[in-house]
């Protein structure tokens, strides 16, 4: 039995694997990989390799073997998930696994946004299989807003259309965490876990934080949906992506996102990591200016 981690280069990926690593020998854990050279690092450290792509059905055989606990970890084309995912779960299927555990998206089937559409689908394709699962079902990654300071600094604003609404959120290195303790630990099997931070935050307040952080004013500019989409279309973001950006700041006006049942907390066994500590690495990782 071995404990498979596909999409294992990506930036969650290589976060689980290195969680693996602190409580399982190296022999135990297989990446899942497009890209050997990309992977070489994971190879040097004593990981095996498999060589698979979401969208080539057949390099998937003999990717997973029965017995295996597997991490399906979504993948990042929206809009083709859905084919791929299945794609995965067939051969996952077919190698008998022990155990399939899959990242989706707090609420589950109860999330009401476009982005939620492709977890919801291939959340009911795993259960259609009846491979023993796990449902990692995780909330926003505080990197999502992170990975945008530079500019939210240039422009001294934080831009949204999520109006007063608060968001769940906890560093990717938390759910790699918690994905880690489904896959090394028993009781998870048919379970689903709705993962987010202990704490719920809003975008002023996050506006406050990294003006606390820099000494500058930073603002939250709460702007109108179609006002949004024209920005992030001007920043250079495809027209569909931007609209399911937008959709996602009126579900967290909703709350769809702000739920915070302690789940993420219990899994990893320690506090999710704060918001002014996510910001604050953040900070102190941007270039010089």
């Amino acid at each position: 039995m071995s404990i498979v981690v596909t999409g294992a280069t990506g930036a969650l990926g290589r976060l689980v694997v290195d969680a693996l690593l602190a409580e399982v020998p190296a022999g135990e854990i297989v990446a899942v990989v497009r890209d050997k050279e990309k992977a070489a690092a994971l190879a040097a450290r004593g990981v095996e390799l498999r060589i698979a792509d979401y969208s080539a059905p057949e390099t998937l055989t003999g990717a997973f073997r029965s017995g295996d606990r597997v991490l399906l970890i979504s993948g990042s084309e929206v809009g083709r998930r859905v084919a791929q995912h299945a794609a995965v779960i067939d051969a996952a299927k077919a190698a008998g696994v022990a155990q399939l555990a899959y990242t989706g998206i707090l609420g589950g089937p109860d999330a009401d946004f476009t982005l939620a559409d492709e977890h919801k689908a291939t959340e009911q394709l795993i259960l259609d299989s009846g491979l023993p699962y796990t449902f990692l079902r995780n909330g926003w990654y505080t990197e999502n807003y992170t990975a945008n300071l530079t500019p939210v600094l240039e422009h001294r604003a934080v831009v949204a259309n999520a109006g007063e609404g608060r968001i769940a959120s906890a560093g990717r290195a938390d759910y790699a965490a918690a994905a880690a303790a489904v896959l090394t630990g028993d009781g998870h099997l048919n379970t689903a876990y709705e993962l987010s931070g202990d704490t719920a935050w809003s975008l002023a307040e996050y506006a406050a934080v990294i003006s606390g952080l820099t000494g500058e004013t930073i603002a939250y500019n709460n702007v109108p949906a179609a006002a949004h989409q024209e920005i992030l279309v001007g920043a250079g973001l495809p027209e569909a992506f931007a609209a399911i950006l937008v959709d996602v700041d009126e579900a967290i006006e909703r709350g769809r996102l702000a739920g915070t049942s302690g789940d993420l907390a219990r899994l990893i066994g320690r506090p999710t990591t704060p918001l002014t500590e996510t910001v604050r690495a953040a900070l102190s990782a941007l270039p010089a200016a």
